[in-house]
């Protein structure tokens, strides 16, 4: 699937391929979850990164607002926040410690031991073109409640993880403002039990105040 909406087209620059796993078909090793700061860090370390990332937050908060101001506003310069070191190194924090290696056998511990170098050559490579996806490694795991029956499911290589993970956040800051509140599948920070929360109040609640609720999440 390729990031190529007329509101992010990257003029003059490759599409980047991004998809966000589904939960409901991954084991646990594979499913997205938040990280902390990688273990063993000092705290001024912990703390300039802290900056770097307000830093990039705050240029993707000007990217939201600007989507939220003009629904038919079309961004054509996007892929240098998807290169930013800062949001490569949070991409790289949320992919899971224990996730199985892709075709390169890289893991997120042996990467770790050079981050800095291997975030900012990343960085480049998105820069300037030159980063290639790599083939993604497939392995067969045991269909739940068929037992002897297996599934097919796709590893990503972990830097692979790291670029569509921030290709997602970076779309993601577009695309929100979109959704109305009733909106729940697949969005950040929702789940389908709060879509049932939502629906069994709404069936306790008159029409007109179900709709102010939908308009205002």
């Amino acid at each position: 699937m390729y990031a190529d909406d007329e509101r992010t087209r990257e003029v003059g620059q490759p599409i980047v391929p991004a998809k966000s796993p589904n939960k409901a078909e991954e084991p646990a090793a594979e499913a997205m979850e938040g990280r902390g700061l990688a273990k063993g860090n000092s705290p001024e370390r912990n703390a300039l990164r802290t900056q770097g990332r307000e830093s990039a937050l705050s240029a993707l908060e000007r990217v939201r607002q600007a989507a939220k101001k003009d629904k038919k506003k079309r961004f054509t310069a996007l892929l240098h926040h998807i290169y930013d070191v800062e949001r490569l190194r949070a991409a790289y924090l949320e992919v899971k410690r224990g996730a199985a290696a892709g075709v390169d056998g890289e893991t997120w511990e042996h990467y770790g031991e050079a981050l800095e170098g291997n975030l900012h050559d990343l960085s480049h490579r998105l820069r300037r073109g030159a980063y290639r996806a790599k083939p993604v490694r497939r392995v067969y795991i045991p269909k739940v409640g068929k037992p002897g029956e297996l599934r097919p499911l796709g590893v990503p290589a972990l830097e692979d993880k790291i670029v569509q993970r921030a290709t997602v956040e970076v779309l993601n800051a577009i695309y929100e403002q979109d959704f109305l509140g009733f909106s729940y599948g697949f969005r950040p920070g929702r789940s389908p039990h709060q879509a049932l929360d939502a629906l069994a109040v709404g069936i306790t609640m008159k029409e007109g105040e179900l709709g102010a609720r939908c308009r205002h999440p």
